[in-house]
């Protein structure tokens, strides 16, 4: 729980939280520098490279025309301010016409930023800062939204798809199956692994078909129009690559809205998959604070074996042989049997732990209720073991057929 101290760091002062938040900071910081480590060694060379070409190109048109370095690199520098200000060499569309404008206020509320289109005014840019204020933070609003209405959506097929198995398994009994829905499993949600799965599915489906589109209309090569569709759903927005620029395009209207529609759709999943990960994550920082509080605790010499699944009922998790449950005792606290990350759960904790248990669970007690026989082991009263209901029934049926193999 927040607040709750971690039993290893105890010297330190540092409850989980902090604790968490020191080790993710400390894990991005690796995390850049071997990024950095990795993109110097890949893209340096090629940029030594370009500038071994590009002085061999300046000086041999400064000798071939008889002009300066000097003002040949004073002419390159009002060549930049040029394409700052939208003007290429080759024919592009208006910036600043309705559509263009549209484009830009696009990529501003959802924080892309090409840098392809920018305010040069001060009326422009002082607008620029309040506008980006509220739409951004409205744009981020909806990306959360429509991740919550895609974990509802899922929630609703996976829970009718596995009502449907048990109906058909025969394990309920007539009087419940039409009334299964209606109280089974009342907080269930999906679990964030299979968010997660489908989420990637359908990012990179829609990568893959915008790629195709981008491919012969803008003349990109395939890797790059990929390359493209990750930067700009990402909302990275480097501005190497910017769709939609020429100034005319074959079936126009047509491609640019299906380019609003490939970047709306990819940014929304981009982003809710960001989120999802982010989970993952945060399950990862809790298992490491986990086994770094019973590294550095003197007490504590035995390893953790109730590491298993995520949504599983761990044997440990209320308390070892000969100590209390809530006994304050290194690495044995109620963090041992809670997840590992409580954002998303995929169901509650019994019907996780055992689905068909809980199936014959409520068909026995609709059988006591109404007075049906039982048909399963009728030979256990014969051997001493009484009926019962729920999960008692299922034991004293278990014993009964042990006895009767006896």
């Amino acid at each position: 729980m927040p607040g709750q101290r971690l039993q290893g760091c105890r010297s330190l002062h540092l409850n989980e939280d902090n604790g968490r938040f020191v080790l993710l900071a400390v894990l991005i910081v690796l995390y850049l520098l071997c990024g950095a480590a990795v993109f110097s060694a890949i893209e340096r060379p090629s940029e030594l490279r370009a500038h071994g070409r590009w002085n061999g190109t300046l000086l041999n048109f400064s000798e071939t025309f008889n002009i300066s370095l000097q003002d040949l690199n004073s002419f390159l520098r009002e060549y930049e301010a040029a394409i700052a200000a939208g003007i290429r060499a080759d024919a592009l569309r208006p910036r600043w016409d309705f559509t263009g404008a549209f484009y830009f206020v696009g990529t501003v509320v959802s924080t892309i930023g090409f840098g392809m289109t920018t305010p040069v005014t001060v009326a422009g840019k002082v607008f620029l800062i309040f506008y980006g204020l509220l739409g951004c933070a409205a744009t981020i609003l909806f990306f959360n939204l429509f991740l919550e209405r895609i974990i509802t959506l899922l929630a609703v097929v996976m829970k009718a798809v596995r009502e449907r198995r048990i109906r058909n398994s025969g394990l309920l009994p007539p009087g419940i199956r039409h009334d299964f829905s209606a109280y089974s499993l009342p907080g269930w949600k999906p679990s964030v692994y299979h968010v997660m799965l489908i989420l990637g599915i359908s990012a990179i489906t829609i990568s893959c078909c915008a790629s195709a589109m981008y491919t012969p209309v803008e003349g990109w090569a395939y890797l790059d129009s990929l390359y493209f569709c990750f930067v700009t759903f990402s909302t990275i927005g480097f501005g190497d690559f910017v769709s939609s620029q020429s100034s005319a395009y074959e079936y126009q209207t047509l491609y640019r809205v299906a380019n609003f529609l490939f970047m709306l759709m990819g940014v929304c999943c981009i982003y809710s998959l960001f989120n999802v990960i982010s989970i993952v994550i945060k399950q990862v920082l809790n298992w490491m604070l986990e086994k770094m509080s019973c590294l550095f605790c003197q007490r504590c010499n035995k390893p953790s074996t109730f590491l298993g699944r995520r949504n599983a009922i761990r044997p440990g998790s209320k308390g070892r042989q000969g100590q209390p449950p809530n006994s304050d005792g290194p690495c044995d606290s109620d963090t041992e049997g809670r997840r590992l990350s409580g954002e998303m759960i995929s169901m509650k904790d019994l019907a996780a732990s055992n689905k068909v248990s809980l199936a014959i669970m409520q068909k026995q007690l609709s059988e006591s209720a109404n007075g049906y026989p039982r048909t399963v082991c009728g030979s256990s009263r014969h051997n001493g073991f009484s009926g019962g209901v729920g999960a008692l029934g299922i034991m004293n049926n278990r014993l009964a057929e042990t006895s009767n193999s006896r």
